[in-house]
């Protein structure tokens, strides 16, 4: 157990950086060239990321590599006003995010290959923070989560293909901050987890590709140290999602492409039960055991599913130049009456503008960049223990490049 603990560690910080994602806490895109086109790749085969996307995507992109890395830069703070009166940034503010896919075509109608990368997480460091909760120094968190997923796609016949892409998972946590609680910073812990990517994409015409594709729900082992924090005693398993797409070629140079996703953050306990479920437990007043930290129905961030939509243009402007742009535009899972505990996650953008473009070299090699901003949006509530209002706000940018290889 200890040696795959290290091992767990050594990927985590080989391969992704803690981050703050864009949907949620899920990235907005996987993949250099979904990303500059606001993450919308469920009707598209372009790169070696159907495993992030749509397994079934992957028989059609042909033998190939892609090596990237993105520097995301998340803004956040809370204020109160009427309590302690403090307005704090969060520290840390530039991460890399590394990203690997690989394909092998093994024949003409089946294809292998892995995508790597980070599905997302949670990060933010307050200095002196910890008066919001009723106690003293730094607060924040820290949760990475890095995703493998081998992926299978077969090609059923000129117009259709399936795949299927296990999951393997693995995410490490801290918290710092939250002593009030009875949490006394014990440090990161780790966890390993599976699950299963699935899709089906269709070329019903020369111009018109639909796709869809389902995840289940990330199955992970419990944050130990932290079973007296989050709810079912430190499970912190990852939700499903499903997404539906559609790709349309406007003209010979346009390419126009929207995806549906659905996220459900009510999969999850620990992120969807309310906060307020603490006023159930004996130690704060109620009568319910297992509504204490830790508890079936023990306090949580109060998430709540939500509807993503992605509206990418994707624009042959040379032969070796094709440039992108995107907008995407999820609801905000937080609600006011839970905006104490989410200091701590503060994942309330809601829209992004995204732009990229790929430029193809001699060697047929691609060259692909991609920017993402989120646009600042906050959220206010009454305290969770009366001392006044609180709120949180934050905006994102973030910038990256990628390398691919036809072989």
């Amino acid at each position: 157990m200890r040696l795959k603990r290290h091992i767990l560690a050594l990927a985590l910080a080989g391969i992704t950086s803690p981050v703050w994602a864009t949907n949620g806490y899920f990235s907005h895109g996987y993949g250099m060239k979904a990303k500059g086109m606001a993450g919308a790749a469920t009707a598209t085969a372009s790169d070696s990321f159907g495993g992030a996307n749509n397994p079934a995507s992957m028989v059609w992109v042909g033998d190939r590599m892609d090596l990237g890395a993105d520097v995301f830069s998340p803004r956040r703070e809370f204020s109160n006003v009427g309590g302690f009166g403090q307005t704090i940034d969060s520290e840390d503010k530039y991460f890399l995010i590394p990203e690997f896919g690989y394909n092998r075509m093994l024949k003409p109608n089946l294809s292998l290959g892995v995508s790597v990368y980070g599905n997302g997480g949670m990060n933010t460091d307050y200095p002196n923070g910890a008066g919001a909760f009723g106690g003293s120094g730094d607060l924040g968190v820290d949760l990475m989560q890095l995703m493998i997923a081998p992926t299978l796609a077969y090609k059923i016949n000129d117009q259709h293909s399936v795949g299927i892409a296990p999951v393997i998972a693995a995410q490490r946590f801290a918290a710092q901050g939250l002593q009030a609680f009875g949490v006394m910073n014990p440090g990161y812990d780790t966890a390993w987890g599976y699950g299963a990517r699935i899709g089906w994409m269709g070329r019903f015409t020369d111009k018109v590709t639909v796709g869809a594709a389902y995840s289940t729900k990330i199955y992970m082992d419990e944050f130990d140290k932290y079973k007296g924090l989050f709810a079912e005693q430190g499970d912190f398993d990852i939700p499903s999602t499903w997404s539906l797409g559609i790709a349309v070629q406007a003209t010979p140079e346009v390419k126009l492409v929207l995806d549906y996703q659905r996220i459900n953050y009510s999969d999850i306990k620990a992120i969807n039960n309310p906060s307020s479920n603490i006023f159930n437990c004996p130690a704060f007043g109620g009568s319910d055991p297992n509504a204490c930290f830790g508890g079936s129905a023990g306090p949580g961030f109060g998430w709540q599913d939500v509807d993503v939509w992605k509206l990418g243009v994707e624009y042959a402007y040379s032969k070796n130049l094709t440039l992108r742009a995107g907008w995407n535009h999820g609801e905000n899972p937080i609600r006011a009456a839970d905006v104490t505990f989410n200091i701590l996650a503060p994942g309330v953008v809601k829209d992004h503008l995204t732009l990229g473009f790929t430029y193809t070299l001699p060697s047929g090699s691609e060259l692909t960049m991609a920017y993402m901003h989120a646009f600042e949006e906050s959220v206010t509530g009454t305290n969770l223990l009366g001392a006044g209002t609180d709120t949180i706000r934050m905006y994102q940018n973030s910038i990256g490049i990628a390398y691919s290889w036809k072989m």
